[in-house]
C-alpha cells in the first residue's frame, strides 16, 4: 500500500472517530434561520462544502492553465 492511500485512510478514521464522539445536538443560527441538528451532521455537511467548493476551484484553475497553453502555442 502506497504512503497516500496510508494516509488518507487514517485520516478518514481519525474524522470517523471525531464525528462519532461528537454526536450531541447543537442548535445553529444563520440570519434568520435556527437549525438544531446533530453536531455529526453539522461536520459531514461542512466538510462536503469544503470538497465542493475545492473541486469547483480545481476545476476552475485547470481551465484557466489549458487555456494559457493554449494561447501559448
Amino acid at each position: 500500500m502506497n504512503l497516500k492511500l496510508s494516509i488518507t485512510l487514517c485520516l478518514i478514521a481519525l474524522g470517523s472517530i471525531f464525528i462519532v464522539q461528537n454526536a450531541d445536538i447543537v442548535e445553529l443560527h444563520f440570519l434568520f434561520w435556527k437549525i438544531a441538528m446533530s453536531r455529526a451532521l453539522m461536520f459531514i455537511f461542512l466538510i462536503l462544502i469544503g470538497v465542493a467548493i475545492g473541486w469547483l476551484l480545481r476545476g476552475q484553475r485547470l481551465h484557466e492553465m489549458q487555456k494559457r497553453e493554449h494561447i501559448a502555442k
